[in-house]
Formats: structure tokens, C-alpha cells, sequence
């Protein structure tokens, strides 16, 4: 304790991830229970973090005297090794279906243009190029919306050679407010 806040360390969380090795991972918790910080948590250390030229970051340091770098090399030698897309929903928090579709363009766009970098290097053909630059621009129509992680997901994968780690907060938020708002089908052919 100092000046009466306290710091609760999850990073062991990265360890539960590494030894339950499943495809899925679903965190529920009560509101305000730290679910988008533990998404901070993973993604800064799982994530081969690049600049937008493509120069490593190393984020390492953040866990230094965490309990994480105690639980052996077996998980620290995970650190900084996959690329991540982190993508939150809650802005799609919205009246009507289009807004909330824009909204989630925009939000897919921020990703998009975070690890923009892959377009520099010769992974991808012209034509997946053009389609990034849509994407990252908001220019690309519904139906490429639609599979917009899976091309992001596989376009990383062909950079790193390792598969993407994908981390969505807040995934409820557009599905309970269509129906609430009336526009659930429409919601839920897009999600």
C-alpha cells in the first residue's frame, strides 16, 4: 500500500492462458472488475508490438518485478512473440444499425491501420495490399467488413509466422443494444 492505493497483480493470468491451451478464452466478471486492464495485461505481453515501420517494441519492462517473471521461462519466453489485434466493441453503442455499423468500421479501421507496417513488406500481393489500405481507410464495403479480423488475423500470421492472438472487449455491447434498439438481426448477420 502506498498513499492508500493498492496494485493487485494479474499478471499470473498470462500463466492460466499458457497452461489451459484453448482456442477460446472467455473472462466474465462483474462490471468494473478489471476485464479491459487484464486485456492491457495480455496483450502488452503477448503482443510482438511493432512502430509503424515495422521496428520492435519491446514492452518486457512493464513486468518487471511482476509475479509473471517468477512463474519461470516456460512463459516468459512467450513475451513479445504474437501479433495481437485488440479490438473493443462498446462503440457500437448505438441508436440505429448503420451507426453502429459505421462505428464498428471505425473501430476495425484503428486496428487496421496500428499494424499497417505489413503493407511495407512483401507478404502480401497487390490486390491484399489495395484491400488493407480500404480497410484502414473505411473505403471497403460490407462484405469485406464482414471478415475483416479473419483477413487482418491472416495477413499478420504471414508477416510474423505466427498466428494472431485476437482479444475483443466489450463483445456484448452490440448485440444487447440491436436488441434493445431493434436492429438484433442485422446486428448479428455482422457480428
Amino acid at each position: 500500500m502506498d498513499d492508500d492505493f493498492y496494485y493487485v497483480d494479474k499478471t499470473l493470468m498470462v500463466k492460466e492462458l499458457l497452461d489451459n491451451k484453448t482456442k477460446v478464452f472467455l473472462i466474465t466478471r462483474p462490471r468494473r472488475f478489471g476485464k479491459t486492464l487484464g486485456l492491457s495485461t495480455i496483450q502488452t505481453f503477448f503482443e510482438d508490438e511493432r512502430d509503424l515501420n515495422g521496428n520492435k517494441i519491446d514492452n518486457l519492462h512493464y513486468f518487471s518485478g511482476k509475479k509473471i517473471m517468477d512463474a519461470g521461462e516456460t512463459y516468459i519466453s512467450h513475451a513479445g512473440k504474437y501479433p495481437v489485434i485488440r479490438l473493443s466493441l462498446k462503440a457500437a453503442k448505438q441508436s440505429d444499425f448503420e451507426t453502429a455499423y459505421a462505428n464498428l468500421v471505425k473501430e476495425i479501421a484503428k486496428e487496421y491501420r496500428r499494424h499497417r507496417y505489413v503493407t511495407d513488406a512483401d507478404v502480401l500481393i497487390d490486390k491484399e495490399k489495395e484491400l488493407y489500405c480500404e480497410m484502414q481507410d473505411q473505403e471497403a464495403g460490407y462484405a469485406q467488413y464482414t471478415t475483416a479480423l479473419e483477413f487482418l488475423s491472416d495477413c499478420l500470421e504471414r508477416y510474423h509466422g505466427k498466428k494472431a492472438i485476437v482479444l475483443i472487449d466489450e463483445y456484448d455491447v452490440p448485440l444487447e443494444n440491436a436488441w434493445f434498439k431493434g436492429f438484433y438481426d442485422k446486428m448479428i448477420d455482422f457480428i
